[in-house]
């Protein structure tokens, strides 16, 4: 015996049912800002496009930096630290001044500091933003940035606010990006992170003066050669973080033809 649908079945029963199967899965669809590679958790607003072009802004000011670090190691060691607030400033005025030769070396230290924090907000808005979804575009870079991300972010959830007055060891793992998105990301003010960032990179030009005071020229010797990587290490990690972003959009626009 054969089974026939009855005659008498609504068409309009049967549009219904696609319509509703198509609405299913028209919700289960991601929206274009739910994609890998974006930082946001949700439809970004104009402070996430903002805080985003910051930090576009902040690498390409680093790279437009880069060609003048011949220029700025041949200035004064006082008129270095102040515009930079760099460790060779730090280290060169101490060694001056063990010999009488930076009297106001203490307001070029000042100086240098606040300079050198210029851009940490825009890493700590990130963090208030985003939480850890800036973290985690950068940790799909590679599996080792992941690995050395996660292992800084293991160090914050123990040291807390400490982790600030960390985030200036000189060694190659992304300590001051990671602690400064946890700042933000575990409700820290903004005000409160400038204020211990400034206390902590003044604390460590002291003792780079230091440093310079006692030992002198060899210091800023190994310095200078520890900036040539230094450098280039804190503009790549701010490239890969914008390019990361910039390819979960380009994957996205893609998709849009394929799916119309």
């Amino acid at each position: 015996m054969s089974h026939e649908e009855p005659a008498d079945r609504p068409k309009d029963v049967d549009a219904a049912a696609e319509a509703g199967g198509t609405s299913d899965s028209a919700a289960q669809e991601p929206e274009w800002w739910e994609q890998p590679g974006l930082p946001w958790n949700g439809k970004p607003t104009k402070s996430d496009y903002w805080c985003l072009a910051w930090f576009g802004f902040v690498g390409l000011f680093g790279m437009a930096m880069l060609p003048l670090r011949a220029w700025l190691l041949g200035l004064d060691p006082p008129v270095m630290l102040a515009l930079t607030g760099s460790r060779i400033g730090a280290a060169s005025t101490g060694a001056l001044a063990a010999v009488g030769d930076a009297p106001n070396w203490l307001f070029y230290l000042f100086i240098g500091s606040i300079v050198a924090i210029k851009f940490d907000w825009v890493y700590w808005w990130a963090g208030k933003l985003w939480g850890r979804g800036i973290l985690d575009v950068q940790a799909e870079t590679s599996p080792r940035m992941g690995r050395n991300i996660e292992r800084v972010e293991g160090w914050f959830h123990r040291v807390g606010w400490v982790g600030i007055f960390l985030a200036y060891v000189p060694i190659p793992l992304p300590i001051a990006f990671v602690v400064f998105v946890m700042c933000g990301a575990t409700g820290m003010s903004v005000k409160r992170f400038m204020v211990l960032d400034f206390i902590a990179k003044t604390m460590w030009s002291f003792l780079y003066f230091g440093l310079g005071w006692v030992i002198g020229e060899p210091v800023v010797y190994v310095l200078e050669q520890y900036a040539r990587v230094a450098n280039w290490i804190a503009i790549g990690l701010l490239v890969f973080v914008f390019i990361g972003v910039f390819r979960g959009q380009a994957k996205r626009a893609r998709q849009l033809p394929a799916e119309n």
